[in-house]
């Protein structure tokens, strides 16, 4: 599985494909939350074995056509690597192995993990901060990678078709709002690069995507913008907590939705979950986007939403209002 990183590794960062060796084994510091200056792009070959290739091999092994799509899968806070991260993208990439062999389609969906450091648990109120501030700076290196793959892509021999999606979950979202704003910010224009993104119990103000806001760039950079929410989503009260604090009082959209559906643009489609999200994770009610028991039993509602989405490239909504309900 291939995975881009901003965590601060134990080796050397000098190193480069040129210099003989197209590939080195990493380890990453996990015991060490600041985010780092560095970007890293790695293959995990197996659990804890992780090889850095470089941006050209990794982007290049991202060659292909219209069938062969991506997913970018962007994880929320409290999480580890092995703990957290890699299980559920292992979950996620299963789950669309077996839902296009069902289909008998040939396409195909390659997860692709983009990791960011997280606090190791001590405590969930004050991870919640330390994330905040580790999700922020973490924008700025995904800014750069983004720079890096768009110059690739214009300099490329052969130019990579493949449409790419996102899922971001939870604070997920926050890096993904900042990646995209820093990019606005510094470029001055936004490509729309991705087919779909999917904001899955998005920890970002409900206003957020609407014109003017600082997520409105999220809503220009692609086809559809799905967002998933939940209102008995036990994890935000965590999110609530922080940001009251902070002096910071807006709803998040995965409680809520987006405030004003007429302020955000059409591409934009409010999806409730809240009959199934505490089912698919009890007590929480806060990852509810794989199976029906987490990572157990049938693929759930929410992710065979996201599947119909990602092989068709339209959102089942009802076309007048842009909202849909999903059931059990």
């Amino acid at each position: 599985m291939l995975f881009i990183t901003n965590y601060n590794i134990n080796e050397s960062k000098d190193w480069s494909p040129s210099t003989g060796n197209k590939t080195r084994k990493i380890t990453l510091n996990s015991d060490d939350p600041e985010p780092g200056r560095s970007i890293y792009f790695c293959q995990r070959q197996a659990k804890g074995d992780y090889r850095e290739i470089g941006n050209k091999a990794f982007f290049n092994s991202m060659k292909g056509g219209i069938d062969r799509q991506i997913l970018i899968y962007i994880h929320g806070f409290n999480n580890q690597p092995e703990d957290d991260v890699f299980p559920r993208a292992k979950a996620l990439q299963k789950l669309y192995n077996d839902g296009l062999r069902t289909r008998g389609d040939d396409q195909e969906v390659e997860v692709v993990v983009i990791l960011w450091p997280c606090s190791k648990k001590g405590g969930i109120v004050k991870d919640y901060w330390d994330d905040q501030d580790s999700s922020d700076m973490s924008a700025h290196g995904f800014g750069r990678m983004l720079g890096k793959f768009m110059t690739w892509r214009e300099k490329s021999a052969g130019t990579c078709y493949r449409p790419i999606n996102i899922l971001a979950h939870s604070m997920g979202n926050r890096v993904l709002r900042l990646t995209l704003e820093r990019w606005l910010k510094y470029r001055g224009n936004l490509p729309a690069l991705f087919r779909n993104i999917f904001m899955v119990a998005a920890d970002v103000a409900n206003e957020t995507l609407e014109a003017g806001e600082p997520g409105h760039a999220i809503t220009q950079s692609a086809r559809n913008v799905a967002v998933y929410y939940a209102n008995d989503d036990l994890a935000m009260t965590a999110s609530k907590v922080a940001n009251v604090k902070n002096k910071v009082a807006s709803r998040r959209l995965g409680h809520t939705g987006p405030e004003r559906m007429e302020f955000v643009p059409d591409n934009v489609f409010a999806i409730d979950c809240d009959d199934v999200n505490n089912a698919y994770d009890t007590p929480k009610g806060h990852s509810y986007f794989l199976r029906e028991d987490k990572m157990k039993g049938d693929p759930g509602v929410v992710f065979k939403h996201i599947f119909e989405t990602t092989v068709t490239g339209r959102v089942p909504a009802d076309p007048a209002t842009r909202r849909e309900v999903l059931e059990g």
